[in-house]
């Protein structure tokens, strides 16, 4: 699971590395999560990583290799982890 974060939004997906396919992606971008607040927040982080476990678990992944992508395991970035983690994927 690869997490990406900018100042206004966040976005995790899940990759299968071996075919260089995407399987399961959310981000604040999409317009059900940009209604429903703020999109630059841990809230809004935490709806992408419960999200992005659910479309995950649905694909039939349930464990992944968490990415942070350099950014520090602090904030928002922990939170998708948090989430996804109590929403079911393990890693």
């Amino acid at each position: 699971m690869a997490v990406f974060r900018s100042n206004k939004h966040i976005a995790a997906q899940v990759i299968d590395d071996r075919s260089g396919r995407t399987i399961a992606a959310a981000s604040t971008i999409e317009k059900d999560l940009r209604s429903t607040g703020g999109t630059g927040n841990k809230a809004a982080a935490t709806t992408v990583g419960r999200l992005v476990a659910e479309r995950a678990k649905a694909a039939g992944v349930t464990r992944v290799v968490f990415d942070r992508g350099g950014f520090l395991y602090h904030g928002r970035v922990a939170a998708v982890a948090d989430a996804a983690r109590e929403a079911g994927l393990e890693f």
